[in-house]
């Protein structure tokens, strides 16, 4: 999938419909405002298992919400809005900003997000997989 607005062209995330908001992988996040509103700067590694690959993100603050992880930790949260985009489809969700670094994906795709737009088929995975390039017949000169 891709984060276009947060110059992010392709991160793997994992479907869970068990977890109502989506939450993206951020560190050194902070606060500053941008003409008067509240926003986020924040960095992620979009690749996983390469801790060496940054990209810094800022994005509007939404909402700051305490959730509840999947083992019981609560910690309040920066909300933020995006477009999320999948194969040739586009819509905004919510996305809470997380240290995700022990975590296998670095984005977490929530059932709030997913909204009616997708079906979950949980016997298949990686069904978005990057499109191989096409080759060129004969050699190169």
């Amino acid at each position: 999938m891709a984060l276009p607005d947060l110059g992010l062209r392709r991160i793997k995330a994992k479907v869970d419909t068990g977890a109502r908001t989506s939450a993206l992988h951020a560190f050194e996040v902070g606060e500053f405002e941008n003409d008067g509103t509240p926003w986020v700067r924040f960095k992620i590694h979009p690749k996983q298992y390469r801790t060496e690959i940054e990209t810094t993100c800022e994005a509007a603050i939404i909402d700051q919400r305490v959730v509840t992880d999947s083992g019981g930790h609560k910690e309040i949260r920066y909300v933020i809005e995006t477009p999320v985009r999948i194969l040739d489809r586009e819509w905004p969700i919510e996305i809470t900003l997380t240290s995700r670094d022990d975590m296998r994906f670095r984005m977490l795709l929530g059932r709030t997000a997913l909204n009616f737009r997708a079906n979950v088929d949980p016997s298949r995975s990686y069904l978005t997989k990057r499109r191989k390039k096409a080759r060129t017949k004969g050699k190169k000169q």
